[in-house]
């Protein structure tokens, strides 16, 4: 006995890809058909008029300077860095952790003597490192953008003077000289 099942679903048909297309209308002529239609000639793209010669790429995609009215109170931030840069130089702190605030001869001459510091206390030369603290901070505003700091450093029993000169660079200070007595 084999029972017979009706279904009320029935088969679906799928078409196939039509065989015609409309022909295909170039873009230029369209663009021309367009322009004669609205009374003008169609749009052409020209090369940018710019004039190089006169910039240099230092003006162009150097660093930018800042007005003075564009940066922070350059004491405070004067403070931080000295102290970071002095962290630097007696190997407690990586010095990546001040190459974007230093300019590229500062920041070598900091990474240089923070690695021969961080060498020395690895091989047994200073047992301890001292935490050197910035004790005070006195800036003078010679021009627009331009901050130089004399700052005060105790080491333990040792005191240290430390000038720093800062520019305005990109929105933010940025240090270009530094002299540590």
């Amino acid at each position: 006995m084999s029972a017979t099942v009706t279904s009320h679903l029935r088969p679906v048909t799928v078409p196939g890809p039509t065989t015609r297309r409309p022909p295909a209308i170039p873009l230029v002529e369209a663009l021309r058909r367009s322009a004669d239609a609205l009374g003008h000639p169609g749009y052409i793209q020209d090369a940018l008029a710019v004039d190089l010669a006169s910039a240099s790429d230092e003006q162009m995609f150097g660093p930018q300077s800042t007005a003075r009215a564009d940066l922070p109170e350059p004491g405070p931030w004067a403070t931080q860095i000295a102290q970071a840069i002095v962290e630097v130089m007696s190997g407690l702190r990586p010095a990546a952790q001040v190459v974007r605030w230093t300019t590229p001869q500062v920041y070598a001459v900091v990474a240089r003597r923070g690695a021969l510091a961080a060498r020395r206390r690895a091989t047994g030369g200073r047992a301890r490192a001292q935490r050197a603290i910035v004790r005070s901070v006195h800036v003078c505003e010679p021009a627009d953008g331009v901050a130089e700091c004399s700052v005060v450093v105790s080491e333990g029993a040792r005191v240290r003077a430390m000038a720093v000169r800062l520019s305005g660079q990109d929105g933010r200070w940025r240090v270009e000289a530094l002299q540590i007595g």
